[in-house]
């Protein structure tokens, strides 16, 4: 608590207006096991003013203006409020700034010590961490690791005024501040390096397809700990009053739900696998078109294959293939796997605002819905759904829980808590998982734009995958 008690110590003799900010840390976390911080306290002044002692508001503003930016209407506002003792000028002032103040020696001014949240990364991994702000008249940890572990990084609010030494020689409190309190500090499965790195990959999509957003993840498909997490635009959370879209603090990785398109074709063959119904080598006859209650479904261009293994519907990311999947599946266990999936439910994860699947048109039972959700359409997921979903078909078979925080060291007497959620329940077998795994690494290494994407020292697993979006009539 020295921070705490040095506080006090400067402040014994200053009345004070309000309690100093303080707030729990978070950090990121290097592959070598290093803490980077993410969001911490920065310490400065308030410079205030007492407008019954300023005798002169010309000569006080010019005298402030000479030292720090100031706005001029503010303060003649401010400055006119006689009846006022006490009005806050500037905010968030460096100490040097302070020092150079404290030498004017102008009559009616108050400067403050000050803490202030401050995120050194600026905008790195902002749509994750969130901000501090105010709801109503309460400073709270507003979206993002801010709002959802707020029980966490808040701190009590005590006040660090009262008199130091009055405190230590009286009975009033106890001298050193134990309350069983679960305030800690918290420590990130996000990994800085990989971040930046995947935060530079969408701004150079957004600016190459001039798209409104775009959202990425990065999860360990094991453990479910998430390396990286960004969207773009994204914002800096130090200067958070300057966004004028609120959209912008948002998280659709986690809470909003889009339909994911041909990469679900992965789960629809991974079904098929398991229920050994299909085999990479089984063929079907593809004519181009499926017409099922009236509506006709089609690959990309209506092109027809004629006869094409179960391989070559990943390949080629063959509509007509995964609605044949789905079909010698049937519906009922084209359903029972989407649930085990947990397509329609939340993830769990640690960030506030997750939205669950929208699946309720498989309730109809109807042919063209099956067959639109066997290749990722009229369904809406949420891209943490599933990523959490695909890992499934990468780590064995299981479902793993998506997670942002690594540790939470506390404050007092407890120590730390390592948060880890095991495996999860086995979803598909592991025979199923090794063959899908082969099945997507042919994807990559042998056909996407005929092997020449292959990579030199590592086979890739994926699946290609674009989504129809309605057009405005």
């Amino acid at each position: 608590h020295g921070v705490d008690f040095a506080n006090k110590a400067d402040r014994q003799y200053t009345q004070s207006v309000s309690n100093i900010f303080d707030r729990g840390s978070i950090f990121f976390k290097t592959k070598d096991g290093v803490a980077i911080s993410a969001a911490t306290l920065k310490n400065g002044f308030t410079i205030a003013i007492n407008p019954k002692m300023i005798k002169n508001q010309d000569e006080v503003y010019i005298a402030l203006a000479s030292v720090m930016d100031i706005n001029k209407g503010d303060f003649y506002a401010k400055a006119g409020k006689k009846d006022d003792p006490y009005e806050e000028i500037v905010k968030h002032i460096e100490e040097s700034v302070a020092e150079k103040l404290q030498a004017l020696k102008i009559t009616g001014l108050v400067i403050t010590k000050d803490k202030w949240r401050y995120y050194p990364g600026e905008k790195t991994a902002s749509n994750v961490l969130g901000f501090v702000g105010y709801k109503g008249d309460r400073l709270l940890g507003r979206y993002g690791l801010e709002q959802y572990y707020e029980d966490v990084l808040k701190r009590s609010g005590e006040s660090l005024y009262t008199n130091f030494f009055a405190q230590i020689f009286s009975n009033i409190k106890k001298t050193f501040e134990i309350d069983g309190s679960v305030e800690g500090d918290i420590t990130t499965t996000i990994e800085p390096t990989v971040q930046n790195m995947l935060e530079g990959a969408l701004n150079k999509v957004e600016s190459k397809w001039d798209s409104d957003y775009s959202g990425g993840l990065i999860i360990n498909p094991q453990t479910g700990e998430i390396y990286a997490m960004a969207m773009s635009p994204s914002f800096d959370p130090n200067n958070f009053q300057s966004v004028s879209n609120l959209f912008t603090f948002s998280n659709p990785v986690v809470d909003s739900g889009f339909e994911m398109g041909s990469i679900i074709k992965a789960l629809t063959m991974a079904m098929g696998l398991d229920v050994e119904k299909v085999t990479p080598e089984s063929t079907f006859n593809d004519t181009g078109t499926v017409t099922l209650d009236g509506y006709t479904i089609g690959n990309h261009g209506m092109s027809a294959q004629g006869k094409t293994t179960m391989q070559e519907v990943l390949n080629k990311s063959l509509n007509t293939g995964a609605t044949y999947v789905e079909q010698r599946v049937g519906h009922d266990v084209f359903l029972k796997y989407v649930n085990d999936f947990g397509l329609g439910e939340k993830t769990g994860i640690d960030l506030p605002g997750e939205v669950a699947g929208r699946i309720a048109n498989l309730n109809t039972l109807r042919g063209v819905e099956y067959a639109n959700a066997s290749f990722g359409q009229g369904i809406a997921l949420s891209p943490i759904a599933t990523a959490r979903a695909l890992s499934a078909l990468g780590n064995g078979g299981y479902l793993i829980t998506p997670h942002i925080v690594q540790t939470i060291n506390y404050d007092v007497g407890i120590g730390g808590k390592n948060i880890s959620y095991g495996k999860g329940k086995q979803v598909i077998k592991k025979e199923t998982s090794d063959t899908i795994t082969k099945m997507l690494v042919n994807v990559v290494d042998k056909a996407l734009l005929n092997g020449t994407v292959k990579n030199e020292h590592y086979s890739i697993a994926a699946k290609t995958g674009t989504a129809q979006i309605s057009r405005p009539k």
